[in-house]
C-alpha cells in the first residue's frame, strides 16, 4: 500500500505548476489505473497530449507510462470524427498470481486512437485505440505488449467526461523456460476524465 501511495505522489509533484491539462481515472474489478495530461499545442494541427501514468492491480503488477499522442479532426467534411497517432512508453514490475515470477522490464509502442463524437443534445463518443511493442522494442524481461481499448463516454460538463470500457494489456516475457503471454489488465472498467 506504502508503495502505491508513494507512487501516486511521485506523479503529482512535476503536474502541480501545470496550468491547462487533465486527470484521468480509471478502475476495473482488479485495477486501478491514474494518469495525468498536459496539452502542447506545437504538435501538429490539433495539438498533443503528453500523458504520465500508472497502472496497479491485484497482484501488484506496476506499470508505468509515458505518452504522446498528436490529434485532430479528418480532413474530410465529419468533423465529428478525430484520430490521433502517437508513441507509449512502459516500464514495470510484474509479479503476476505465482509467486516465482519477478519480471522487470519496459517497452516502446506506437498506436493510435479513433474517436467519433455524436451529433445531439447530449455529448457522447466512442473511443478506440491501440499500441503495440514488438521484441526488438521491447526491453530488458519484457517480450512484446500489446495494449487496447474500447470506451462509450459522456460529457457530463465541458470539463468532465464519464466513460465506461473495456482494455486488455498483454505483456510477452520468458519464465523458467518457456514464453508466457501474461495479462496485466482483461477486464470492463469505469473512468473519469477531469479538464482544467
Amino acid at each position: 500500500m506504502l508503495r502505491k501511495a508513494l507512487i501516486v505522489t511521485t506523479l503529482l509533484v512535476p503536474f502541480s505548476n501545470v496550468s491547462a491539462g487533465a486527470i484521468d481515472f480509471r478502475i476495473g474489478q482488479d485495477m486501478a489505473e491514474l494518469t495525468f495530461f498536459t496539452q502542447n499545442s506545437s504538435f501538429g494541427y490539433g495539438g498533443a497530449d503528453i500523458g504520465i501514468g500508472v497502472l496497479f492491480n491485484e497482484y501488484n503488477d506496476v506499470i508505468a507510462n509515458g505518452s504522446i499522442l498528436v490529434s485532430g479532426s479528418s480532413a474530410g467534411d465529419v468533423k465529428a470524427l478525430h484520430f490521433g497517432v502517437g508513441a507509449k512508453i512502459y516500464g514495470g514490475d510484474i509479479n503476476g498470481p505465482d509467486p516465482s515470477v519477478d519480471i522487470q522490464g519496459g517497452a516502446v509502442a506506437i498506436g493510435g486512437q479513433i474517436r467519433y463524437v455524436f451529433p445531439g443534445s447530449t455529448p457522447f463518443a466512442i473511443l478506440g485505440e491501440a499500441f503495440f511493442a514488438p521484441e526488438v522494442t521491447s526491453i530488458s524481461e519484457f517480450d512484446r505488449l500489446l495494449e487496447y481499448r474500447l470506451a462509450l463516454e459522456l460529457e457530463v460538463t465541458p470539463s468532465a467526461r464519464a466513460y465506461v470500457g473495456y482494455r486488455m494489456m498483454e505483456v510477452r516475457f520468458d519464465t523458467q523456460g518457456r514464453n508466457v503471454n501474461y495479462e496485466v489488465d482483461d477486464s470492463a472498467n469505469i473512468g473519469v476524465r477531469f479538464e482544467f
